[in-house]
């Protein structure tokens, strides 16, 4: 392959109406079905993480993935598995997404972050986190779209 890339991507996304149904207990299962989706898809996952109403991954994507369609991916698949395995009283995980790109040179501090997002979120809510990394990034967005 003569095609090289190093895009560190950032993907948050939540659960339906931020439905706080992602229990501690069941959250590595779910990680873990999430990294072996990443694997089967070539891409590299550096941390996941999350709290009951939604996840952070970080990652490289392979180049011949899109993003859209590994998030697609990422949440019909673990969608279904949640409710064959009953994993979480769950209905399904939002519409849209939020991802960001960082430098190889925020790659540690990334990991930390979304390492210790529930110790994060005893002091930031999600709603205050995802507008904050959505003015750090410039994104223009509408309020009503983000719950």
């Amino acid at each position: 392959m003569s095609t090289y890339t190093q895009i560190l991507y950032h993907l948050v996304f939540s659960t339906t109406n931020r439905e706080r149904s992602l229990k501690a207990e069941g959250r590595p299962i779910l990680f873990k079905y999430i990294w072996g989706i990443l694997k089967e898809k070539k891409c590299h996952l550096y941390r996941i993480n999350g709290v009951e109403d939604h996840i952070h991954i970080v990652f490289s994507l392979h180049p011949t993935i899109s993003l859209a369609a590994l998030v697609k991916d990422i949440k019909l698949a673990s969608s279904l598995m949640i409710k064959e395995e009953k994993l979480f009283p769950f209905t399904s995980w939002q519409e849209g997404y939020s991802a960001f790109t960082y430098s190889l040179d925020a790659k540690d501090n990334l990991i930390e972050y979304v390492k210790n997002q529930e110790e994060h979120h005893k002091k930031v809510s999600f709603k205050d986190e995802l507008i904050s990394l959505l003015d750090e990034f410039q994104i223009e967005y509408k309020e009503e779209y983000l719950f």
